[in-house]
């Protein structure tokens, strides 16, 4: 099914009457089939699975289904539209699933913020699904959410917009840093935004190699014995103990990364980037509106730009990660999503493009290229002990 329409979205999502559809895996029904896929013969299937649990992988869809639970609360750079207006975004990451993936992924909009309500209702209904992705929900409550889900079901719980965005941000600068022949051991990089997406990218640089580590929020750095901060942020500022204070401006002189998570359009500035060491990079991936335009940041100075944005060159964005990254989970049966795992999906989708193929318009892979999904699983098959 194609259906070609003019550029505006309104028009497009009417004319389709919504992205996704459930869709049979046999062509035609007989009869006979109807016997076997339906009354009497799959009581049969019923009562083994009721013996087994474990044969619902095997038996069923279990094994490919997952579920993008959001309440709306976090979307995009839209903020807190609620359930109805995050549907939309849910079903362009079903299809994103579908494509890529060949994961069939359900949208799971709660009319609900409450935070016990959303693990309760996540967590009864886990038979169907084999793994869950917690989606676009405001930090912290986000990570709370994910932890006890995490702690609670038998099945692998995906945090998306933190752990997602952690990984294809490390795989662009490993890259990055190929280009402009620096270590990750010796660059400092200076993080700015302490939500989901900034926690998981500090402790996956950090599990990656990355020992200069500044983290920045609205109130400047964070740092141990900083007053106003929840448990996430201290157990960022024990991960950098930075000896830096102070504002952004103050932070990024001499750093060779900046990785902006701010969710604040125009923050980076042309002076605090001349201020960087020598061929800075820039990964502006705060979406819509990156915190500096490429073209400004290429001006002021740095050497490798990227956002978030399908709008510029260089798309650091998670939905490069996710179909590729679930479709080993779901196929590998990796319960735990540990930082091996993410560093070791990371190195996969760097490596990717081989030496020849980079360049700094072209730091990662694009989303349709065929050697993602192999060499992701390839990858994680390290991880399984």
């Amino acid at each position: 099914m194609r259906i070609y329409l003019a550029k505006d979205p309104i028009a497009f999502h009417k004319k389709l009457g919504g992205k996704i559809f459930v869709q049979s895996k046999l062509d035609k029904i007989t009869q006979k089939d109807i016997k076997l896929i339906y009354t009497p013969g799959v009581a049969k299937v019923c009562k083994e699975i009721s013996k087994n649990p474990k044969l619902k992988y095997t038996l069923t869809s279990k094994s490919n289904n997952v579920a993008i639970v959001t309440d709306g609360t976090r979307v995009l750079g839209l903020g807190n539209i609620g359930p109805d207006g995050a549907l939309p975004v849910m079903e362009g990451k079903a299809m994103l699933y579908r494509k890529y993936g060949n994961v069939s992924a359900y949208p799971i909009c709660l009319s609900t913020t409450n935070k016990k309500e959303i693990i309760d209702t996540v967590i009864a209904i886990e038979p169907v699904f084999g793994a869950i992705n917690i989606e676009d929900i405001e930090s912290p409550k986000v990570l709370e959410i994910a932890q006890e889900l995490d702690s609670r079901l038998n099945i692998p719980v995906f945090h998306d917009d933190g752990q997602g965005t952690a990984m294809v941000a490390l795989a662009a600068v490993i890259n990055s840093l190929k280009l402009v022949e620096k270590n990750i051991s010796e660059i400092k990089t200076v993080i700015v935004g302490s939500g989901s997406a900034g926690y998981w990218i500090t402790k996956l640089f950090a599990h990656a190699g990355c020992k200069k580590l500044v983290v920045v929020d609205s109130k400047g750095v964070i740092y141990q014995k900083r007053k106003n901060t929840n448990k996430f942020k201290k157990e960022i500022a024990g991960i950098t103990r930075p000896k830096e204070r102070g504002s952004l401006h103050e932070c990024l002189i001499d750093a060779d990364v900046f990785v902006g998570v701010s969710g604040i359009k125009n923050l980076l500035k042309k002076e605090m980037i001349q201020g960087m060491k020598k061929n800075p990079i820039i990964l502006a991936l705060t979406n819509p509106d990156p915190e500096i335009t490429p073209q400004l940041a290429k001006q002021s100075g740095a050497k490798i730009v990227a956002t978030g944005s399908y709008n510029y060159k260089n798309q650091v964005n998670n939905a490069l990660v996710f179909p590729y990254f679930m479709r080993a989970i779901l196929d590998l049966r990796i319960r735990n999503i540990t930082l091996d795992v993410l560093y070791n999906s990371s190195i996969a989708i760097a490596e990717t493009l081989s030496r020849k193929e980079l360049s700094p318009d072209r730091i990662i892979p694009d989303i349709s290229d065929k050697r993602l999904q192999s060499r992701v699983r390839k990858s994680l098959k390290k991880s399984i002990k």
